[in-house]
C-alpha cells in the first residue's frame, strides 16, 4: 500500500512539473507576439552648464527594444514632447524644483528622431540648454520632463509611454579637482577613511576615485560622478563604480563649504537586500 502511495505521488509530481513547463512555454510565446517599444534609453538624467550665456547641446538617447526588433526593416519616426503636467506635479512635490521654461532654460529644435535598421534602431534627440540672461545661483532648479508621443512607420512598433526626467544644473564656476582626505560612513555604521584625487570631467561635473566603503575599492580608478550647482552637490543616477548594474544616486543635496573647501556628499547604493545610504566628507589636502 505504501509503495502504491509513493508511485501515485511521483506521477502527480510529473504532471505538475509538465504543467509548469507548458505554462512557461505559453508565456514565452505570448512575449514573442508583444509589440516593439520605442522611447528614451534613460528614465532620468542631469545636464549642467555654466550660466555665462553659452548654449549647451545634449543628446538624449532613444532606441527600439522588443521581441521582433530584428525582423524590422522600416524606418521608425519617434516623436517626443514636453510633459507640462508632470513638471508642475514635480515642482509641487519638491519645492526646490521649478518647471523648465522653453526659450528661457531650454530649446528643442527637432522633437523627432528617425530610427533605422542600419543604425540598429538607435538614435538621438538634441536638447539645447540656454543660459543667456540667467544669474546663478537660481532660486530653484529647473526641471524638464520629456515624454514619447508617437512612433510611426511600422504597426509592430509603438512608443513606450515612458518619460525622461531632466534636472537642469545652471552652475557657478568651481575648481574642486584635487587631493582630499575622505571619510565615508554608511547607514549600517561602517566607517572608512582614505586619501584620493577628485578629477573634473565636464562642466561642473567631477569624478571621485572610490565609492561606498569597500576596502580594497571596487574600482581603484572610478568611484562616482557628482555635479556642482553653486556649491550644492548632487549625485546623478549611475552604475556602481562603472562596473556593476547596482544603481547609485543622490538621496539629498550635498554642499561645498566655500570657506574651508570641505565637500559633503550624500548618496544611496541599491542592493537586492536593501538600499544603503552614505555620507562622504572630503577635506582638502594642503
Amino acid at each position: 500500500m505504501k509503495t502504491f502511495k509513493y508511485i501515485l505521488i511521483f506521477i502527480l509530481g510529473l504532471v505538475s512539473a509538465n504543467s509548469c513547463l507548458v505554462d512557461d512555454t505559453t508565456k514565452y510565446d505570448l512575449n514573442d507576439d508583444g509589440p516593439n517599444l520605442a522611447g528614451f534609453e534613460l528614465n532620468r538624467t542631469m545636464v549642467s552648464g555654466i550660466a555665462d550665456g553659452t548654449e549647451y547641446d545634449f543628446n538624449m538617447k532613444v532606441k527600439i527594444a522588443g521581441p521582433t526588433k530584428t525582423d524590422l526593416v522600416s524606418d521608425i519616426t519617434l516623436t517626443i514632447g514636453v510633459d507640462e503636467a508632470a513638471m508642475t506635479a514635480a515642482a509641487a512635490a519638491d519645492t526646490t524644483l521649478t518647471p523648465a521654461v522653453e526659450g528661457v532654460h531650454y530649446r528643442i529644435d527637432d522633437p523627432t528622431a528617425v530610427l533605422t535598421a542600419y543604425n540598429d534602431y538607435l538614435g538621438l534627440i538634441n536638447i539645447t540648454m540656454l543660459t543667456q540672461g540667467l544669474a546663478t545661483p537660481l532660486p530653484k532648479t529647473p526641471f524638464l520632463v520629456l515624454e514619447t508621443i508617437s512612433a510611426t512607420g511600422d504597426s509592430k512598433v509603438t512608443n513606450n509611454g515612458k518619460s525622461l526626467e531632466i534636472t537642469m544644473n545652471f552652475a557657478c564656476f568651481s575648481e574642486f579637482q584635487g587631493t582630499y582626505n575622505v571619510t565615508t560612513t554608511s547607514s549600517s555604521g561602517v566607517i572608512r577613511s582614505w586619501t584620493e584625487t577628485i578629477t573634473k570631467i565636464g562642466t561642473e561635473q567631477y569624478l571621485t576615485q572610490r565609492v561606498g566603503t569597500w576596502d580594497p575599492p571596487l574600482n581603484p580608478n572610478y568611484g562616482f560622478i557628482f555635479n556642482n550647482a553653486c556649491n550644492v552637490l548632487s549625485v546623478p543616477s549611475q552604475d556602481l563604480a562603472d562596473m556593476y548594474s547596482n544603481e547609485v544616486w543622490g538621496h539629498k543635496p550635498g554642499y561645498a563649504d566655500p570657506e574651508t573647501g570641505v565637500l559633503t556628499i550624500y548618496y544611496t547604493i541599491w542592493f537586492a537586500a536593501g538600499n544603503s545610504e552614505y555620507t562622504a566628507v572630503y577635506i582638502p589636502v594642503p
